[in-house]
């Protein structure tokens, strides 16, 4: 049985039936999946970045989702420009066994290896009474009580789907080369960047910067009080501050922290999309010193109103800490004017399927929650909320995927937000690690994950076609968002697959 996979317009999955119809599959499989036999030429060229969707929630590639921004890539030098192809390490993505009864293994990020391995070493410190739960204990126990049915249940049947179509069947190509272990000094810039003296917005002409100039050349930039654009439609390995970095195409960021968020919101845009994924306190944190959290009630002070646009959809990644949870709820959203629609988990498997933790287990969760709310727009904004389209946003929905190794690295939602938002919406990330396609990043780490250490490198497969850039579905580099800068028009090009 041999399918096809695409993603469409609209974030919904379609699915070619190449040999059979849909013999063999369950009844339950069958009603979750959207099938479509006939699958317009326009629309084979899509990515395998969401295996299935249903009422239950998605499965993603996440590996996918990053890799389809780099396929065109120009490489820039002091002398002179190469086109090159640029795709994630996969390493970074193969988590391959749950930890029921195994040990530390280095397939998990650092966290989670320390994790256990004190874990491992527990027997040497006096144990304490089930009975003895704290207050914060008893609550994500209650909370996680009152999921559990959902992300089992849900879990299985979208993995089941998945498997159906070979996904998540185990990896079989493998890579046995180490994880990137680059040291990330961005945050340690930022803080030298506070000691040069603030830029008064009335006096600097230009809000944004170009990180390729007109000439076609890479352009010296100031990364900390401007934000910088690449309104190209081919991703760009640039020369930052003595690193090389990959830029998506059409994306726009800020590398600076609280102290210096100003440019962002001097730069003028107002976003129908907000997800952030702060540095929550917790004691692993503390513990590891990986890097600087935030107080909670620090982060009232981001700008959200002055960013958001009537209507914008807020997402907030927040741990298992139900006081975090109770904060993003009952005190951060309000404080904004955003108003809680709906909760989302996700769900972290391995390649196989199986959680990564035990779904139980007392000191690690499988899944994350996802708080997702509405911003509702104050009377000085002369829009009416009426003039602006709404989606109504099911709770309870799951995102399945295998984690990254690297530490904090989360999944893109640009697809399964992008039904709630528009093909056309501008989309903003706050606490940013990475760079997408057709959106705004900002953060301290910004470029983390933009180092060409976490990328492999390869000439273009044909250099001459590289060049014939002007007939290509530019829509597939920028994920179906709009551009941070000008609008690009929409390409009617042809496009077939084998």
């Amino acid at each position: 049985m041999r399918f096809v996979f695409g993603i469409v317009s609209k974030g919904s999955l379609l699915f070619q039936h190449l040999d059979t119809a849909k013999e063999g599959l369950s009844h339950s499989v069958r009603s979750q999946l959207v099938w479509l036999h006939a699958i317009p030429p326009s629309l084979k060229k899509g990515t395998m970045s969401v295996v299935v969707q249903s009422s239950l929630g998605y499965v993603v590639d996440a590996r996918s989702l990053i890799d389809q921004s780099y396929v065109r890539c120009t490489r820039f030098t002091e002398t002179e420009k190469s086109h090159v192809k640029c795709s994630f390490k996969k390493q970074c993505f193969q988590i391959f066994k749950s930890h029921y009864s195994h040990g530390a293994s280095a397939d998990m990020d650092e966290e989670n290896t320390n994790m256990l391995q004190k874990t491992d070493k527990s027997s040497k410190k006096r144990k304490r009474k089930r009975s003895q739960l704290n207050q914060g204990e008893i609550d994500s126990q209650a909370f996680h009580e009152k999921i559990r049915s959902i992300v089992l249940e849900g879990t299985k049947a979208l993995v089941d789907s998945a498997q159906t179509f070979g996904y998540l069947n185990g990896e079989t190509d493998t890579m046995k080369e180490p994880l990137p272990s680059k040291v990330c000094s961005l945050a340690a810039l930022c803080e030298m960047a506070k000691e040069l003296p603030l830029v008064d917005v009335q006096e600097q002409e230009e809000s944004s910067q170009l990180l390729v100039t007109q000439d076609g050349f890479s352009s010296h930039v100031d990364l900390f009080s401007r934000v910088t654009e690449n309104k190209e439609d081919w991703a760009a390995a640039v020369t930052l501050m003595g690193e090389e970095y990959v830029i998506p195409p059409h994306t726009a960021f800020l590398l600076s922290d609280f102290t210096r968020i100003q440019p962002l919101i001097s730069y003028g845009r107002r976003f129908n999309l907000i997800v952030m994924d702060p540095p929550w306190e917790n004691k692993s944190v503390k513990r590891s010193r990986r890097y600087s959290s935030l107080p909670s009630s620090q982060l009232k002070r981001l700008p959200v109103p002055l960013l958001a646009s009537p209507n914008c959809l807020v997402v907030t990644w927040v741990t298992n800490r139900p006081s975090h949870l109770r904060f993003v709820r009952d005190e951060l959203y309000p404080h904004w004017g955003v108003q809680v629609v709906a909760e989302w988990f996700w769900v972290k498997v391995t390649t196989s399927g199986e959680f990564v933790f035990p779904l139980d287990s007392q000191h690690k969760k499988p899944y994350e929650t996802l708080v997702l709310g509405r911003y509702r727009s104050s009377a000085n904004i002369s829009i009416s909320t009426s003039e602006i389209p709404e989606v109504p946003i099911e709770d309870k929905r799951l995102i399945i995927s295998v984690p990254s190794a690297l530490h904090s690295q989360k999944p893109s939602l640009s697809e399964v937000l992008k039904p709630y938002v528009g093909a056309e919406a501008k989309c903003l990330e706050l606490f940013a690690r990475n760079l997408q396609p057709g959106w705004t990043s900002w953060g301290n780490e910004v470029l983390k994950y933009q180092h060409t250490s976490y990328f492999t490198v390869t000439p273009a497969d044909d250099q001459a076609n590289a060049s014939k850039d002007d007939c290509t579905d530019k829509s597939d580099l920028t994920q179906g968002f709009s551009s941070p800068g000008k609008t690009c028009p929409p390409h009617h090009c042809a496009s077939t697959m084998n």
